[in-house]
């Protein structure tokens, strides 16, 4: 049975995430051990406005997100579907590249992942700041097809930042830019009865406010060692393999694909067509939450969508997938 396997983004962060994985599997407890004492602190006792914190957030989601991943092979293995299983590719939600990248061996070392992740929290939040530390950057989620979506930015945008940035599903698009371009936006979206909800974000994400942080980023990715992943990827930004078009060098690939991801949209519904194209039966999520398992049930018919987040929705989805692999 062909399943496909995604990573969860920033955003679905909450006190206490993966501390039941960590008493319950060993697999997840190495994984956190290695994280360190105040990862660990900050993802089962950190409050909700620490775990807001972008450069707090991105570590804490990366490995807690690894935490489960780790937990759901071992859960595999253990009750003999290896053999069962086909994982057609990998995918993850912006900051759930990075899991999907560790998971398929390119970035070979949790420290490395965490190292790094850190870092392009710092970045991305700098990125967004001004001078005396103000978010200059927001985001709001437009609720319709893309291509009205897209044209209300065009409408909205005057000589500000103002994108579309995530496209997340056939009724859901993201824009992101400056805080008076997204007021604007969300004015002409009432204006011509668009729904569009302000999202709770410190910046503009994914957008050409983040070129910035894309530059510092690279330095950290280039020395990080990139290896050639050992399963297929599927790319935010192309919602192509990843690797496709890397030539000899993959590690300098992967760090102008990564670097470039910062500051451009996120193909997530391109992304769930390439899984259905390719056949899979489930979507499984992984890590904090069920956005994109969400999203899957959302967008693609015949594909069940299951998640991983915890002990209780780990063994949810191993039944359902010993069900449907029988």
């Amino acid at each position: 049975m062909k399943i496909g396997i995604v990573f969860a983004g920033q955003g679905a962060q909450y006190s206490g995430m993966g501390k039941d994985l960590y008493d319950a599997y060993p697999e997840a407890k190495q994984v956190f051990d290695l994280a360190g004492e105040q990862v660990k602190e900050w993802c089962f006792n950190g409050d909700e406005d620490t775990l807001k914190e972008t450069h707090i957030t991105q570590p804490t989601i990366y490995t807690t997100t690894m935490a489960a991943y780790e937990s759901l092979m071992a859960a595999i293995k253990n009750e003999g579907l290896e053999d069962k299983l086909e994982v057609v590719a990998l995918a993850g939600f912006s900051l759930g590249e990075y899991s999907a990248l560790t998971a398929a061996g390119a970035i070979d070392e949790y420290s490395k992942g965490i190292d790094i992740v850190a870092k392009r929290g710092i970045f991305m939040k700098e990125a967004g700041q001004d001078a005396d530390g103000n978010n200059m950057g927001a985001m709001a989620a437009g609720l319709g097809k893309r291509d009205k979506i897209l044209e209300l930015v065009e409408m909205a945008r005057e000589d500000g930042i103002l994108e579309g940035v995530n496209f997340n599903s056939p009724k859901q698009t993201v824009v992101a830019g400056d805080k008076a371009a997204i007021e604007r936006f969300c004015a002409v979206a009432a204006e011509n009865r668009v729904k569009a909800i302000p999202l709770s974000v410190s910046t503009a994400f994914h957008s050409p406010m983040m070129v910035p942080a894309a530059e510092r980023l690279k330095d950290v990715l280039a020395a990080a060692d990139l290896k050639a992943p050992k399963m297929t990827v599927y790319a935010d930004a192309t919602a192509d393999d990843i690797m496709k078009d890397a030539g000899d060098d993959a590690a300098a690939h992967l760090v102008e694909m990564l670097a470039k991801q910062a500051m451009s949209p996120v193909y997530w519904e391109e992304i769930l067509g390439r899984f259905a194209d390719n056949g899979v039966e489930a979507i499984v999520e992984v890590g904090p939450g069920h956005t994109l398992s969400g999203l899957a049930k959302k967008t693609l018919k015949g594909v069940e969508p299951l998640n991983v987040e915890n002990v209780e929705t780990l063994e949810a989805t191993i039944a359902k997938l010993k069900e449907m692999a029988e």
